[in-house]
């Protein structure tokens, strides 16, 4: 029986490489050019999220909220509030869900499929672009560590020592950031985690979590659109003051 309970651990461990070898997000990775450039709040030009927001989502299959965290995820909790208030979010197809053989996650939020016009085949291939300047958004890899003021950005952690003090993990319910093998590509894809994933603890950027609706998260099925979200509390964003 243990060999057996080994065995199908080790199974599903095969099978979530296997899934993070497609890229939960198939965004087309960006060269990584940060070198030792700052990351974070203070160098982004994108705004940071100050306290919480509630994101009221209403989806094809019910309503959902999420609770995000700008404490422990300022900047990509912050992109998130501002696309949802750009309208980013609205119509955009939940292109990617694994249940089997075991539940994983439920992914979506590529602006392009709420174009009627691009085919599900390119589902998931598509990121955020600021239409005033005309550049693909990418935001840094962002963990916070407890006990540590400031989250750490641009780098994977893979110490099971460290990635047990990270201040939001893959819980059920979790809502991270999906992106490219670059871990400074993230963009607008994210997923909401359907049971506990610790594989992906300091790899992916978790921000917050389902606060209401995870049954509904449950039932969403591949093909399912998110017809609209908005941040119905909190959603302070604040921008950098760097020239």
């Amino acid at each position: 029986m243990g060999s057996t309970t080994k065995a199908a651990g080790l199974g599903w461990r095969v099978l979530l490489l296997v899934l993070l070898g497609l890229t939960p997000l198939g965004l087309a990775a960006c060269a990584a050019d940060s070198g030792n450039r700052p990351m974070g709040c203070e160098a982004a030009t994108t705004a940071c999220l100050k306290g919480t927001a509630l994101v009221a989502m209403e989806t094809s299959k019910g309503p959902v909220e999420l609770t995000l965290d700008g404490a422990a995820a300022p900047l990509t909790a912050g992109n998130f509030v501002d696309l949802v208030r750009r309208g980013v979010y609205d119509g955009t197809v939940f292109h990617r869900v694994v249940k089997e053989p075991v539940p994983f996650v439920v992914q979506g939020g590529d602006p392009s499929s709420a174009d009627p016009k691009v085919p599900a085949s390119d589902y998931g291939a598509g990121g955020f672009v600021d239409p005033a300047s005309g550049e693909s958004r990418r935001i840094p890899l962002e963990l916070k560590l407890d006990g540590e003021q400031e989250p750490r950005y641009g780098e994977e952690i893979t110490s099971p020592t460290v990635t047990r003090q990270l201040a939001l993990s893959h819980e059920r319910g979790a809502v991270a950031m999906a992106r490219s093998n670059d871990p400074n590509s993230a963009s607008a894809q994210f997923y909401v985690a359907l049971q506990a994933l610790p594989e992906l603890d300091g790899r992916y950027a978790v921000f917050g979590r389902v606060s209401k609706g995870m049954d509904v998260i449950d039932r969403i099925q591949q093909g399912d659109k998110l017809i609209r979200a908005r941040v119905i509390d909190g959603g302070t964003l604040v921008q950098s003051k760097k020239p």
